[in-house]
């Protein structure tokens, strides 16, 4: 049976920006949609109301000059028609006015045109027309045509007035408006409502680009430390903003804490019994061999090889001891400002009696420039806890000084690369075999050495790696150049 697919995922900052975009971008577009739908009707409604107050004006100013019953239609045409006849010049906003476009129509009771200011009505019975026939039954008149059918641009409005005299409706004055001057002005406002809608569209994504930042980035920073901490990797718990964001952050580590504390027991107990199954079997054989019946002459070299087993024994359970407690640690301890060449020299100073011994040469190169700047220096400083440091590099020295022949020689140097300080320990001994190459750091893992044949905890290089990870650093052992020798190199950053 095939396993199941592994379903792609989408990431939450994704979803966030998404979701919210589509939500606020379908709002946004209704909102707009509405707003451009509802300005050409409040222009005309605005327009509408403008023509009643003329219409009721304009009956006002010809009822005061009614005598009888009977419209002054030749006084009214000599005023209407040199007001629309005359020019004007009126810049509103983006439209240039240049003449007075209403359209003025009078009938009289019984809705014959008696005037109009298109000369296109007179002598026709317009009571039939919405404005006029309401207005005549005393209601409020008003009506929109369009000249054109198909063109919605051609609307005119118009708004009647009654005309009144002794009490009675003598006649209706209609007051007509074309609406393309509004439909302008409408069309201007929705072309700026338009950019205005496109302009926060572009904040309203930048605000919510910033948002998901703000709130996704701290969820993200805790994936990647519960995703090192899954790995095993060395984390620190990030700094997260809010309340509930530490308690979630303080809950993952309590939890890592406990989880690790029980695969610490787990696995340590399981590699001290596999470890000291052979010290003691071999202590148990000798010790049962030395109650038989042994000629003299044998008995100190099986007393040499119970010391040697219980030596092994004790280095094994102080190493181990050693390793939890660091593998337990989050950050260093005293740290302190460390001149680098100084603390190489100091641990170098600690095996020369061994080295001397095998005839081994510790050569420094080169330790002569002064210039901080330079690529190799005395003065390189760097934070760190001291006592830890000595102990990486005094394993990596004794590592060196392990697998070098007697009458060779082991480097040492101290190097600046980029923001970190690195320790080179360089030996002539015949280098690492490809096979171990990869598992140099396990715990456990050890190579006989040359001259006795024997192998050492395997433990001290798992310490090393320890170390350098506690100091954000890192440690590499490999062959040299041509496979001669090995080459350890220990970075710490500089800060």
């Amino acid at each position: 049976m095939s396993p199941p697919a592994k379903r792609a995922s989408v990431s939450l900052r994704t979803r966030f920006v998404v979701i919210t975009l589509v939500l606020g971008t379908a709002g946004l577009c209704a909102l707009f949609s509405w707003l451009h739908q509802q300005i050409a009707p409040r222009y005309l409604e605005s327009m509408e109301e403008s023509l009643v107050d003329t219409s009721y004006l304009l009956a006002s100013v010809i009822e005061s000059d009614l005598e009888s019953k009977e419209l002054p239609v030749t006084s009214l045409r000599a005023c209407f028609d040199g007001a629309i006849r005359r020019k004007i010049h009126a810049r509103i906003y983006g439209l240039q006015k240049e003449r007075i476009d209403l359209r003025v129509i009078i009938t009289d009771a019984r809705g014959m045109v008696v005037y109009d200011s298109d000369n296109r009505g007179e002598g026709y019975d317009y009571s039939a027309w919405n404005d006029i026939w309401r207005t005549l039954r005393g209601e409020y008149g008003a009506r929109a045509t369009r000249s054109d059918p198909d063109d919605p641009w051609s609307l005119t409005l118009y708004v009647a007035a009654p005309i009144r005299h002794e009490g009675h409706t003598v006649g209706v004055i209609s007051v007509g408006k074309p609406a393309r001057a509004s439909f302008e002005f409408a069309a201007t406002a929705q072309r700026k409502l338009l950019w205005l809608a496109a302009g926060l569209t572009i904040l309203g994504t930048a605000l919510v680009l910033l948002l998901a930042e703000i709130l996704v980035r701290p969820l993200e920073r805790l994936r990647d430390y519960a995703l090192a901490v899954r790995d095993g990797h060395a984390a620190t718990l990030p700094k997260l903003p809010g309340r509930t964001l530490n308690t979630v952050g303080d809950a993952i580590d309590a939890m890592r804490d406990s989880l690790e504390g029980k695969k610490t027991i787990e696995r340590y107990l399981q590699t001290l019994t596999h470890e000291l199954k052979s010290p003691l079997a071999a202590i148990r054989g000798a010790s049962e061999l030395l109650g038989e019946n042994m000629p003299a002459a044998d008995r100190p070299r099986f007393y040499d090889n119970i010391r040697r087993e219980t030596q092994r024994m004790q280095q094994i359970i102080e190493k181990l001891l050693q390793l939890s407690t660091l593998e337990a640690r989050r950050i260093l301890g005293s740290s302190e400002r460390i001149e680098a060449t100084a603390l190489l020299r100091e641990v170098a100073d600690g095996v020369r009696p061994r080295a001397e011994e095998k005839s081994i040469t510790l050569e420094y190169t080169p330790l002569q420039e002064a210039d901080p700047a330079s690529t190799h220096g005395e003065h390189l400083v760097f934070s760190g806890e001291r006592f830890l440091l000595k102990q990486a590099l005094g394993n990596l020295l004794e590592n060196a000084l392990d697998f070098t022949p007697a009458g060779g020689k082991v480097t040492l140097s101290v190097e600046r690369e980029a923001e970190y300080v690195c320790f080179v320990i360089a030996d002539t001994g015949p280098g690492i075999p490809a096979y171990a190459l990869e598992r140099i750091f396990e715990r456990f893992y050890s190579l006989p050495r040359p001259d006795t044949g024997h192998k050492s905890t395997g433990l001290g290089l798992a310490l090393v790696r320890e170390i350098a990870h506690l100091h954000k650093g890192e440690v590499s052992l490999r062959n040299g150049p041509d496979g001669n020798g090995a080459i350890a190199r220990l970075r710490v950053p500089c800060g």
